[in-house]
């Protein structure tokens, strides 16, 4: 059945209530929906419910009843989706990314590997972070240098999407890693990954909204934490980052752009972390630290 997107666009603080309403009007529903940030700086985000193309005019009303008095102003646009049975177009567009010693690949690609290689194996029909974005790929780079040069024990993956980077320090290092996500979807796929990938006896998956969560008190400190997120909250997250993180540990944190390079730096040598190494890729950047 034809599929339409409804989208709208919003400013945060306001996006994030709207999506919160549309996340519980629709919940009995089944409908996806996501949201899309336009432009960090501005705090501007695109939210989109998709639905059959039939019931669109109906969601709309829904959209704008549920976002009580802004609703009437927004702005929801009627994008009519073609008929594509997506998961094999994603498995057609999912190429093999190389990073350092690692490839991360569909199940199509398995013939690619190479001696030496350490595979990492996702499932296409849930391919986002999948290495393709130069945020991962830089991590997964910089990950192979720090582990192997500093033998870490025990790592947190914060804000751990599919897990990619938390299944790449299991395979380096066989090290208890823990991999976090505020969202509990990720987290559900983060946990078929790893298990795809034979490291269930190295990785735990945990849904944990932040740092307050028993989980790290219980599992940490830790000797190495990769974040790859953004660098709002990669700031944010300094003083807890510090508490979490052994003397002598390191972070690895992405999800900055070149030009926020120096302030998230900035906040860490706060923090009394020292910069170890930047490494750039496609306009973003993937920091080391040490504490």
């Amino acid at each position: 059945m034809p599929q339409t997107r409804l989208h709208f666009i919003a400013t945060r603080p306001e996006s994030t209530t709207l999506f919160s309403l549309l996340e519980r009007e629709f919940e009995d529903d089944g409908l996806a929906l996501a949201v899309f940030e336009i432009d960090e700086a501005e705090g501007t985000e695109e939210i989109s419910v998709y639905t059959d193309a039939a019931n669109a005019s109906d969601i709309e009303k829904r959209i704008r009843s549920a976002a009580g008095a802004p609703g009437a102003s927004l702005e929801i646009v009627h994008e009519e989706l073609p008929d594509i049975d997506w998961v094999t177009k994603s498995l057609e567009g999912l190429k093999p990314v190389r990073a350092g010693r690692f490839l991360i690949h569909g199940a199509h690609d398995r013939e690619k590997r190479r001696i030496g290689d350490l595979g990492i194996e996702i499932e296409a029909g849930l391919a986002f972070g999948t290495g393709h974005h130069g945020t991962t790929a830089g991590c997964l780079e910089m990950l192979h240098r720090v582990a192997r040069r500093e033998a870490p024990r025990n790592a947190l993956d914060l804000g751990t999407g599919s897990a990619v980077l938390a299944i790449a320090l299991a395979k380096l290092s066989r090290i208890p890693v823990l991999a976090t996500d505020i969202d509990a979807v990720a987290t559900k796929v983060a946990a078929q990954n790893v298990r795809l990938n034979g490291v269930s006896t190295y990785v735990e998956t945990v849904t944990a909204a932040g740092f307050q969560d028993p989980i790290f008190a219980a599992r940490g400190p830790f000797d190495l934490i990769v974040a790859n997120i953004l660098a709002r909250p990669l700031m944010r997250l300094a003083p807890q980052m510090a508490t979490f993180v052994t003397p002598g540990g390191s972070l690895v944190l992405s999800g900055i752009l070149d030009r926020q390079r120096d302030a998230v730096v900035a906040v860490y040598a706060g923090q009394r972390f020292r910069h170890v190494r930047t490494t750039h890729r496609e306009g973003w950047v993937t920091i080391h630290l040490k504490r």
